[in-house]
């Protein structure tokens, strides 16, 4: 049964409440290697000439403390709080806390900074949490306000070839729940309309982790 506005509410808040309480009984939960994602991230972003990063989904910080050591300066935005703990924490043990800042942000509000005020952001499977297709849509439309002319941004997502697509709990619009985690998969479609009016440079397909879990990595530039 497709979810209503309300159901929708409710699966956000589910979804706060049960990322806050996993980042706390599994510390550092997906290590402290980054992803390759970020990895490849990195190397978009200082070929662009960026200095500056926001993620978005930070989590605990594997790809923000990496672009940190990479001497970006990084804004780590997560709706966890536990999570951006552990973040700051590994920070300051690994001497990178002067190159990072943290915010509490759900991404479904408006980003708190100015207009132009970033050169890079980077996503890694934060665009295919719970989120509705209007709210992907709102939350591009904030990275390309952020955004200043020519910057990047690299985000990751699960798609349609992935072997959970279609099973699990569904939630309507594309979205399926599997132990506890809701995600919305992502067909081309989606991605080519997140684009527009953007300048759509990469969209590579890859797997990461187990099952495998089948995602998109995609590259966009925001025009000068």
């Amino acid at each position: 049964m497709a979810s209503t506005a309300g159901d929708g509410r409710d699966l956000a808040g589910a979804q706060r409440a049960h990322w806050q309480s996993t980042y706390a009984a599994h510390p550092g939960m997906y290590g402290e290697e980054p992803s390759a994602a970020a990895v490849y991230a990195a190397a978009a972003f200082r070929a662009a000439g960026a200095s500056d990063v926001l993620e978005l989904g930070a989590g605990h910080g594997r790809d923000a403390l990496y672009f940190a050591r990479e001497e970006f300066a990084v804004q780590a935005a997560d709706f966890s709080a536990t999570g951006l703990e552990q973040l700051r924490e590994a920070a300051r043990a690994q001497g990178v806390a002067d190159r990072v800042t943290t915010a509490v942000h759900d991404v479904r509000d408006p980003l708190p900074l100015p207009d132009a005020s970033v050169d890079a952001v980077f996503a890694h499977m934060l665009l295919c949490m719970a989120l509705s297709t209007e709210e992907i849509h709102a939350v591009v439309a904030e990275v390309r306000r952020v955004l200043r002319p020519g910057g990047t941004f690299v985000y990751t997502v699960r798609h349609i070839g992935d072997a959970h697509y279609g099973t699990g709990t569904a939630h309507g619009d594309d979205i399926h729940e599997h132990g506890g985690f809701a995600v919305h998969f992502f067909d081309r479609a989606l991605v080519d309309s997140l684009a527009d009016g953007w300048t759509l440079d990469d969209v590579h397909a890859f797997e990461e982790g187990d099952l495998p879990r089948r995602l998109w990595r995609v590259t966009q530039t925001l025009p000068r």
